[in-house]
């Protein structure tokens, strides 16, 4: 017998949100590709020094409002979603937006129609217009985030999202619309540079003395973040889906990038006396991190220790930011950052490097990507519909 979709709503601050994290876990049960992020980067962690994204505790919920859902077909998980209204992001961007996230499902629609009308209904009772997803909570540029709809042969690199096919063709069928694609290449970083950097670099040198380099100080790691902070809301302030980080997010990367920074893969440019640009690529975590899908091998102590053991022996990398202050874009900086990385990444033997999460019309960085030699390879995709009206959905239980 077929059981009906029922949806149990879980609130921020229930001991259920436990259960709300383990969906995933259970949908892609040895699933060689996909990996997710830390329990503890969710639920928090004292021993990891996490407060965790789920839990009252996280600076997020100082400026946003939020709820959660499980849909079940029986006593079977099939589905989770969560809904999210951030009110820093819509002051300063002038939007009514809310936000579905944490979205995961089987290939089963009306356990995804129910989910998203549970989303729906919440947001449009607080006044929202229009929906927005899927991210975690949100769809900020730094935020974990979208739908991949290309690329999935490839596992995933450190905060990108992986899911099966079927996702984009859910989405579409319940009404949401492409709002925006975001755009990943792959570069064979032992493979010849182009010719023309070393040269464009050395001219750039020569002529704009005034530009010197230097690569990240982990001694003082905590102010490095705070420049990198700094030069992103610079340098990012215009593309689309900006929000501004904040110290409280400082704190996160820091914590983050700890234990796998590579300090020549994070460089910092300067024209005379002005921090000017930065440069920032890490060796990738989940190359690690991969569920193992073994009982002993799976729980975020294991995964951590399997990390600190390996770290050094990781041969992939992902290119995670790279600004230059509008005022200093047309000096070349961006070919002196490419070519020290490079060097510094052949010399240490990595083998390829993924740049993203690149903006379908950012023309200009992505012509860049291809200069460097790497190819697109992936694709993820916001979804957006107006709230309007509502369809019946299927029974829902408060927790």
């Amino acid at each position: 017998m077929r059981h009906d979709v029922t949806l149990e709503r879980i609130e921020l601050g229930s001991p259920r949100i436990r259960a709300f994290v383990e969906v995933p876990w259970h949908l892609f049960k040895n699933d060689p590709l996909w990996t997710p992020p830390l329990r503890g980067d969710l639920l928090g962690s004292r021993a990891l020094g996490l407060k965790g994204l789920l839990t009252p505790q996280d600076a997020y919920h100082r400026h946003a409002d939020v709820c959660h859902w499980i849909a079940w077909r029986g006593t079977q998980p099939v589905g989770c979603v969560s809904a999210a209204i951030d009110h820093r992001f819509n002051e300063y961007h002038g939007t009514t937006l809310g936000n579905f996230g944490f979205f995961d499902v089987a290939d089963d629609f009306e356990a995804c129609s129910a989910l998203l009308d549970a989303a729906r209904a919440w947001i449009a009772e607080r006044g929202m217009v229009a929906m927005r997803g899927p991210g975690q909570y949100g769809n900020a540029t730094h935020e974990r985030q979208g739908v991949l709809v290309e690329g999935f042969e490839y596992p995933p690199v450190v905060e990108l999202t992986h899911n099966p096919r079927y996702y984009g063709d859910l989405l579409e069928r319940y009404g949401l619309c492409k709002v925006k694609d975001y755009v990943a290449y792959l570069m064979d970083i032992q493979a010849a540079e182009p010719e023309a950097l070393p040269r464009l670099a050395a001219h750039v040198r020569e002529h704009h003395p005034e530009i010197r380099t230097r690569p990240a100080a982990m001694a003082r790691l905590e102010a490095e973040v705070a420049l990198i902070v700094e030069l992103y809301n610079a340098a990012w302030k215009d593309n689309w889906g900006f929000m501004p980080l904040t110290p409280d997010d400082a704190d996160g990367i820091l914590g983050s990038i700890r234990p796998i920074v590579d300090p020549e893969f994070i460089r910092f440019a300067y024209a005379g006396d002005t921090h000017a640009a930065v440069f920032g690529a890490l060796p990738d975590p989940y190359v690690a991190l991969r569920p193992r899908w073994k009982w002993h091998g799976d729980s975020d102590a294991v995964r951590v220790a399997r990390l600190l053991a390996t770290r050094r022996r990781i041969k992939r990398t992902r290119l995670m930011f790279f600004g230059v202050r509008p005022e200093f874009r047309a000096l070349g900086i961006d070919a002196v950052l490419y070519h020290e990385t490079l060097v510094a990444a052949k010399a240490r033997g990595y083998e390829t490097s993924d740049i993203s999460m690149l903006l379908e019309d950012n023309i200009l960085i992505r012509r860049a990507a291809e200069f460097m030699g790497a190819r697109h390879y992936k694709t993820w995709r916001i979804y957006e519909m107006p709230v309007g009206q509502l369809p019946v959905g299927p029974t829902t239980a408060a927790v």
